[in-house]
């Protein structure tokens, strides 16, 4: 009867075997990947033809001045205005539904290409007047009337 096997002895790889090893999951993974590793290789060409993959190496290599500059631009009290008040434009526009933002600048658009339409007349006080009884500028008059009133009471608070 055979004896139980209490022992399993491991194959110890020689540093040899082991750099052959992986020569040929390289080999095997250039085989594999032949069209990729073209690409890759004209993407590279063309950036070093271009004097792109060289600046690129010299901003890597001087990261530490690159990043130094960059924190001193942020630190400018400029920037730190433009990064609060594009935070607070994010902030009041995440407030607005977004089905009144794209009405609002459709009724933008329409109303610029009206206004880019050459006129002739003379805008006199009887015009304005009569301009009034328009139902299109009495709405936008309107319109503005009342968010002038919004503005105003937030202004006012």
């Amino acid at each position: 009867m055979a004896e139980p096997i209490s022992f399993i002895k491991k194959k110890v790889l020689t540093e040899e075997e082991v750099k052959q090893q992986s020569l040929d999951q390289l080999k095997d993974s250039l085989a594999e990947h032949e069209q990729a590793i073209d690409k890759a290789i004209d993407v590279l060409s063309e950036l070093y033809g271009s004097g792109v993959l060289e600046a690129a190496e010299a901003l890597l290599k001087a990261k530490a001045k690159v990043a130094e500059i960059a924190l001193h631009q942020l630190k400018r009290p400029e920037v730190t205005n433009m990064i609060n008040n594009g935070m607070a434009a994010a902030g009041a526009l995440a407030q607005i539904d977004p089905e009144q933002t794209s009405k609002l600048l459709g009724s933008v658009a329409k109303g610029l290409e009206e206004a880019s339409k050459p006129q002739d007349k003379k805008v006199t006080v009887f015009s304005l007047m009569s301009a009034l009884k328009d139902p299109d500028v009495n709405r936008a008059i309107g319109f503005g009337l009342r968010f002038l009133k919004g503005m105003g009471k937030e202004l006012g608070d």
